[in-house]
Order: C-alpha cells, then sequence, then structure tokens
C-alpha cells in the first residue's frame, strides 16, 4: 500500500467507514445527539472523546455529522 496516494479526502472517508462499522457509533452519536450537546454546544472531539471512552476519529466523525444536521 502506497499511503501518498491517500488524500486528505480518501482518508476522511476511510475514517467515516471505520467509525460506521463501530458497534457503538449510533449508540455514542445518540447521547451525543440528546444528552452532551443540548448542554455543552461547543464540546470539544477530545473533550467528548474522553467523556464517552472513544477514539479521538470516533468523536470527530460523530460531531461532524451533528453539525452538519444542525445546518440543514
Amino acid at each position: 500500500m502506497d499511503l501518498d496516494e491517500f488524500s486528505k479526502e480518501k482518508l476522511w472517508q476511510l475514517l467515516i467507514d471505520v467509525v460506521h462499522g463501530s458497534v457503538m457509533y449510533p449508540t455514542h452519536k445518540a447521547y451525543t445527539r440528546e444528552c452532551i450537546l443540548p448542554q455543552q454546544a461547543d464540546v470539544s472531539p477530545v473533550e467528548l472523546a474522553e467523556r464517552l471512552g472513544m477514539s479521538l476519529g470516533e468523536a470527530l466523525v460523530i460531531l461532524s455529522e451533528l453539525t452538519e444536521d444542525r445546518l440543514l
């Protein structure tokens, strides 16, 4: 595998695919949407990862998706 062939977009999509494959992803996303964001809308990915015991990558994907949902 040649890592130089991966653009940021390809890596981001790969991260999304991995996160969506996680068993806890739906639960973490729902809890973030329903419990964390109403109380702390500016939660950082690092803080979210620490609070829920998940990877930083999962926190980044969840916050990105929930931000997109709010903009729609």
